[in-house]
């Protein structure tokens, strides 16, 4: 057998016509191009696409801020603080917050977790997280259970009679929410209004003045102040 016969070409002096003229070893320049084209495409994605994830978002301006801000405090507080069903209170709700809020029942005093608290920071309805108390007009009053001065604003408040237990006091309900909360009497501190709100702690939610932002009571951190 010639050494031209398996070609490509073992015979020194190629004899197939098919084999002549043709240079071994080089690549069309099309494919050439192409490849050229496909490392410029990879490469450009690769750059690009690193620089979009290493860009962070744009920080709010402080006047973005006062807007949200804003816009949390002007927003309907019957849509921001719903009123839950009697279903999902018994869900969400301790027995004794239940009893409390709901069936106008008392907890002991002095048996209570907000009786003697007095870390900043703001008291919210359990039943629907509407702001009610601020620490800054809370006082030790002796009686037992935690007492306010006054609550954040007065239109928050339900003020009704209540001639129960032979007695006539003033009970205190959340507006919005319906809970029953304690009594208001006028014997409180003199120098801060003579009013004293005697709230059950189980009618209340408490949040630390450092969580209010992230729980999103950060418009009422002002008040603290």
């Amino acid at each position: 057998m010639s050494p031209c016969e398996g070609c490509s070409c073992g015979g020194g002096s190629c004899h197939n016509p098919q084999e002549k003229g043709r240079k071994p070893g080089r690549v069309p320049w099309l494919m050439l191009v192409l490849l050229c084209f496909i490392g410029f495409a990879v490469l450009f994605a690769q750059l690009f696409g690193k620089k979009a994830q290493a860009t962070p978002p744009p920080t709010p301006t402080p006047a973005q801020g006062e807007q949200a801000m804003n816009q949390n405090i002007n927003q309907d507080p019957a849509q921001r603080f719903p009123k839950k069903t009697q279903e999902e209170l018994k869900q969400q709700l301790t027995p004794l917050q239940y009893a409390v809020t709901q069936q106008n029942d008392t907890e002991r005093p002095f048996q209570n977790e907000y009786d003697a608290h007095f870390e900043p920071g703001i008291y919210v309805d359990i039943t629907t997280g509407e702001p009610l108390f601020l620490s800054t007009d809370k006082f030790d009053s002796g009686c037992g259970w935690p007492a306010f001065s006054k609550p954040i604003d007065a239109k928050l408040i339900d003020e009704i009679s209540d001639t129960s237990h032979g007695m006539i006091r003033t009970e205190v309900r959340s507006a919005l929410g319906d809970a029953h909360l304690g009594h208001v009497f006028t014997d409180g501190p003199q120098e801060l209004g003579g009013l004293r709100y005697c709230i059950n702690s189980a009618s209340l939610r408490f949040i630390p003045q450092a969580e209010m932002d992230k729980e999103g009571y950060g418009d009422y951190l002002k008040l603290l102040d």
